[in-house]
């Protein structure tokens, strides 16, 4: 018996709440006031006495496993469910309805549906996905509700905007997971079949080719062969026609499909047309052209007897012989040879030959090795060559010869590229400079010396006298810079004149400048070691030339040669003096070696006197370029290098002090650093004691005597020659002699 409602009589449902708050039922969604808190319409949240608030999702029962929202631990998970849906047929007597298959998803994150139609083929019919992912609502009156997983199952039939399906079947992982929430999956039900379906494919099979056609497949060759093109090069000799000629073509073969195309090489100024094909591509009949035959005479099949009615319901025989068939021979890559005549419609190409990877085609794949080209046309006609007219005397040579060039003149264009990789870069002239006197009796010309500069950059040549005092010639320029020509030359004349060039200046050489012969006597430095270093350019300075053209002489005066050696150095050192080596030299060869092969000689075998370059002059260098660049971090630089030292030796690699040098900027030239490192340490893995060196680098507390730097002569009167060859004061004639006659001396 139910207690009255009165008061002391009833539980206070207030017990235990903490929100009295009333409820907030309407807001703005999109700017339209509308009811939100149909679910929370009581105080505090609470629902009302009688209120049933329905689900909006699905719900699933909790086990064992996280919390994870539905979003994240059913991520791409998703109920698959075979279905079918019956559809209305009107005014169409072959079917009333159609059965239609398809294909049903829940996505169990979103409690979205999806619809698939198969794709069925000649269905005319607009397939695929008949209802995109979304939540879809439940029917009427429930159109408030949206399906979700208590909706699905085996058997059931499920509503979706008007039009009903049947759920027939469903995939292991649905039923599995189906059992998982407690629901007794049902049975899998069959799909009815569709009439009109069953009516199409008895249609089908009823249905007789009258015409079987035979497929050849030709994948296996389109395949292997895709991209691969055998060319030759023919002719047509269309000369027999008016106005033919002889024609060159290109044949390309397709190994793929075994088609030919034909393309035609038009020179220029030939008078045709340039057709973009000779030949279309496609397969070349051998006895085209053929006559034209009547509708049925050529036939693939021949129907030899006829049973029962004609058409549906009749059978026949054909011809498995193929009598009536027409068979058409096609050029194929066996009949493609050089020399072989290729009838293309008519016209007869011959073969001339082929490129490389056809060559390599037929040799692997028929063993042909005789690719040898065909002449089909005479070698052309020497081009007559271009008449210069003679200079005139105006201008130089050079500017007159483009005037005749075209008709608008241009200047002559120098050689840039030699320019930019002779011209003077840092420490390197490329200017080679020779002392010279003239050839004369007169005696005031004889005493006259003479700079002779030869620039690289573009082959001119400067002459500079140096002023002597009380001499009576005024000193100065000699000769303008410019290309000098070579003498006994013809002025006015077509071809383009000789001119001197760097292989014909060097020591003991004659040279006339306008008249004036030279005599070169003597070069700088920089000239000796260019023209060693380029030795293959110039051979009075290739010493295995040299040695070549001495041993020729020396094998004949073996005897004298030994007996001027005892002569000249009776203590055996092996050292001579240089003018002694170079009478020697004069006395055996006469004037078949020139004065510079002997200075080379002199040089390569000299014992020369390394000249050793003092660290007080190194650090001066160095502390000066730290003194121009405001250098004075060294401390950083020395905790940076102590960083370095791992084991706190106060040492470090010579390798290691050079790498931390250059990655702290510290500005000093490569070519410097290097060298004050190799007085400091031997090799790359000698320790240096980084402390000493930094000391050393220090110009605020430990200078050094600043250098008094000599500049170089800048003009070229300055240099008299002869200053650098002091130093080649003995020859080893030792080593020399064991260069011509492969041992020593002695056992000469």
């Amino acid at each position: 018996m139910a207690l009255p409602f009165l008061p002391g009589n009833s539980f206070n449902p207030n017990l235990g709440k903490n929100k009295f708050h009333k409820s907030q039922l309407f807001d703005y969604r999109n700017d339209i006031s509308m009811m939100v808190g149909e679910h929370k319409s009581g105080i505090g949240g609470a629902p009302l006495p009688g209120q049933k608030l329905k689900p909006r999702h699905s719900t699933f029962p909790s086990g064992e496993g996280s919390d994870k929202p539905a979003w994240l631990a059913f991520d791409r998970q998703v109920l698959s469910f075979d279905a079918y849906f019956q559809e209305a047929v009107n005014e169409k007597r072959e079917e009333q309805f159609r059965v239609r298959k398809c294909k049903v998803y829940f996505y169990l994150e979103d409690d979205s549906i999806q619809v698939n139609e198969p794709q069925v083929k000649n269905s005319g019919i607009p397939q695929g996905t008949l209802i995109r992912r979304h939540r879809i609502p439940l029917p009427p009156p429930n159109e408030d509700e949206y399906y979700n997983v208590e909706h699905f199952n085996v058997g059931k039939e499920i509503t979706l905007y008007g039009r009903t399906f049947k759920l027939t079947n469903c995939n292991q992982f649905t039923a599995n997971f189906l059992r998982k929430l407690g629901v007794q999956v049902n049975l899998p039900e069959d799909t009815p079949s569709d009439p009109y379906s069953g009516y199409r494919q008895q249609l089908d099979d009823s249905m007789q080719p009258l015409r079987p056609y035979e497929r050849y497949d030709t994948l296996k060759q389109f395949l292997e062969n895709d991209g691969k093109v055998l060319r030759f090069y023919c002719y047509w000799d269309d000369s027999d026609a008016m106005f033919g000629d002889s024609r060159e073509m290109v044949m390309n073969y397709f190994l793929a499909d075994d088609t030919i195309e034909i393309r035609e090489t038009i020179s220029p100024n030939s008078g045709r047309d340039a057709a973009p094909k000779f030949l279309n591509r496609s397969r070349l009949p051998k006895n085209a052209p053929t006559p034209l035959t009547q509708p049925g005479e050529i036939t693939d099949r021949t129907v030899l007897n006829v049973f029962g009615p004609t058409g549906h319901g009749g059978r026949y025989i054909l011809d498995s012989l193929k009598t009536g068939a027409g068979h058409l021979d096609f050029y194929h890559d066996s009949d493609l040879t050089i020399g072989s005549v290729v009838n293309v419609w008519g016209r007869k190409m011959v073969i001339c030959d082929c490129d490389e990877f056809t060559r390599e085609y037929y040799r692997s794949k028929y063993g042909i090795s005789d690719f040898g080209p065909l002449q089909y046309k005479a070698p052309a006609a020497a081009r007559p060559g271009r008449v210069v007219p003679p200079y005139n005397g105006f201008g130089s040579e050079e500017d007159s010869l483009c005037s005749c060039a075209g008709l608008i003149p241009k200047p002559p264009r120098r050689d840039f590229i030699k320019f930019m990789e002779k011209d003077r870069h840092g420490l390197e002239s490329n200017v080679l400079r020779f002392m010279a006197r003239m050839d004369t009796t007169k005696p005031i010309d004889a005493d006259r010396r003479f700079i002779i500069s030869y620039f690289l950059s573009d082959d001119t040549i400067l002459v500079f006298e140096p002023p002597v005092r009380n001499s009576g010639v005024i000193g100065g320029k000699f000769l303008e810079r410019g290309r000098v020509k070579k003498p006994g030359q013809e002025l006015y004349k077509s071809a383009p004149s000789a001119y001197y060039l760097s292989q014909d200046l060097f020591v003991g050489a004659k040279v006339q400048f306008n008249n004036h012969i030279f005599v070169l006597i003597d070069a700088d430095e920089y000239a000796f070691r260019y023209l060693e270093k380029h030795n293959d350019e110039f051979p009075v300075a290739h010493v295995q030339s040299i040695l070549g053209k001495l041993k020729e002489q020396a094998l004949k005066n073996t005897d004298d040669i030994k007996q001027f050696f005892l002569r000249n150095d009776p203590e055996g050192a092996g050292k001579i003096p240089y003018e002694v080596f170079r009478n020697l030299l004069t006395q055996v060869c006469g004037n078949r070696i020139v004065e510079h092969e002997i200075m080379t000689l002199g040089r390569y075998f000299s014992e020369r006197s390394d000249e050793q370059v003092n660290i007080n002059v190194l650090l001066g260098v160095a502390q000066e370029q730290l003194r121009k660049h405001n250098f004075e971090n060294f401390t950083r630089l020395k905790q940076l290098m102590m960083h370095h030292d791992t084991s706190r030796t106060g040492s470090i690699t010579r390798k290691k002090v050079r790498m931390v040098s250059k990655a702290f900027h510290v500005p000093v030239s490569d070519d410097l650093l290097r060298a004050l490192l190799e007085k400091l340490a031997g090799s790359d893995d000698t320790p240096v004691n980084y402390q000493e060196f930094v000391n050393l680098l220090n110009w605020r507390e430990n200078p050094v005597e600043p250098l008094h730097y000599t500049a170089a002569p800048t003009t070229l009167g300055k240099w008299v020659g002869a200053e650098a060859r002091d130093n080649v004061m003995m020859i080893q004639y030792t080593v020399l002699m064991g260069e011509i006659f492969g041992t020593g001396l002695d056992s000469s």
